[in-house]
């Protein structure tokens, strides 16, 4: 494909600006550009070493013969409860999420809870007997943890941090650098679900059908993807920054061009309504149970069949490919036919999200 030429200024000799904040501000969590940076210039110098550095889900050791995954994540979603799931599911599955897009099966989570004083203690038993049946669900156990407890005023109801720990299958080598030209992208279901979830509760919207969060255990599905194609290349849950901010990341660090097809990617009507109204753009919008998929052109159709026959994955599709073109940024062909570069999210469409 030839450089589109209304595309053609992004990918001068320009660089991005670099913003400088003396102050950490919401976008410093929103998974975009601002995430980056922090990421870039503060904590990569700082730990830097070959586990850290592939910036992967989780990190990716052996010990002895053995390959294990370790990943850890933290929830300050708001409101606590939210239609079709609660901050103590979100916790365990986020966390059985980041594992699984290792290649891993999760095995053992901890638990760590930081909660204010006032906190109804229905509201915190209602959230530990959602984190108990999400973990079996996902099949792993919660096996340590923490509680601290601070002054009101002082925190946001309830923070979870979570854990874990998975076993990598033999032969599996998922890397967010192994996207190569020829690559189909695949994702496993409507987009957007989980952050219109959260904003309709937010903004009090009320719609014919409910739009209930997305949020649920993946494991079950790449077990499944895996089974037909243990070389899947790279996996990805597009949770913070949506799709785009995904993409975008895997792009950059395999140094590889991703062309998306909108009319391809899945979207109910529902989210595409809200999204409207909230002028939002559902490729940056969070997700929870859903993941990207980039897989060998030989494998694409082995690869969707498994994910459709599986009720996580019934409205997958293909919604674009990799390419040499236009390295280290993702472009989409538009409904009316032109092209778009579709860029890394640069501030906070939707704070306190997960």
């Amino acid at each position: 494909m030839n450089k589109p030429a209304d595309i053609t200024p992004a990918f001068g000799s320009c660089p991005l600006p670099i913003t400088d904040h003396k102050e950490v501000v919401l976008p410093h969590g929103s998974g975009g550009k601002l995430s980056q940076q922090l990421i870039q210039k503060m904590i990569l110098p700082s730990f830097k070493n070959e586990l850290l550095q592939p910036l992967h889900d989780g990190a990716i050791f052996s010990i002895g013969n053995t390959r294990l995954a370790f990943s850890t994540d933290s929830f300050v979603v708001s409101p606590l409860f939210f239609p079709g799931g609660d901050i103590g599911d979100l916790a365990i599955n986020g966390t059985v999420n980041d594992l699984a897009m290792c290649g891993a099966k999760p095995l053992y989570l901890s638990a760590a809870f930081i909660i204010e004083e006032g906190l109804p203690m229905d509201d915190l038993w209602r959230v530990i007997q959602s984190m108990r049946r999400a973990a079996d669900r996902a099949g792993v156990a919660l096996v340590t943890g923490d509680t601290k407890v601070v002054d009101r005023g002082k925190g946001d109801k309830l923070f979870i941090n979570t854990s874990g720990i998975g076993l990598v299958h033999d032969g599996v080598n998922i890397q967010p650098t192994r996207a190569t030209p020829g690559d189909k992208v695949i994702v496993s279901g409507h987009i957007a679900v989980h952050g219109i979830a959260i904003m309709s509760v937010r903004e009090g919207l009320e719609f014919e059908t409910e739009i209930a969060s997305d949020t649920a255990p993946l494991n079950g599905l790449t077990e499944a993807i895996l089974a037909v194609c243990p070389d899947i290349h790279v996996l990805r849950d597009p949770t913070r920054g949506g799709v785009t901010s995904a993409l975008s990341e895997i792009a950059e660090a395999a140094h590889v061009g991703i062309r998306l097809e909108e009319s391809r990617i899945p979207i109910s009507e529902e989210v595409k309504g809200a999204c409207e109204i909230l002028g939002l753009d559902p490729l940056y919008v969070a997700n929870e149970g859903k993941l990207i998929a980039i897989v060998p052109a030989d494998s694409t159709e082995a690869v969707l069949a498994a994910m459709r026959a599986h009720p996580l994955g019934k409205d997958a599709a293909i919604i674009g490919e990799v390419v040499t073109d236009h390295p280290r940024f993702v472009t989409m062909k538009t409904r009316v036919g032109g092209t778009r570069v579709v860029d890394m999210l640069s501030g906070e469409q939707l704070p306190r999200i997960c």
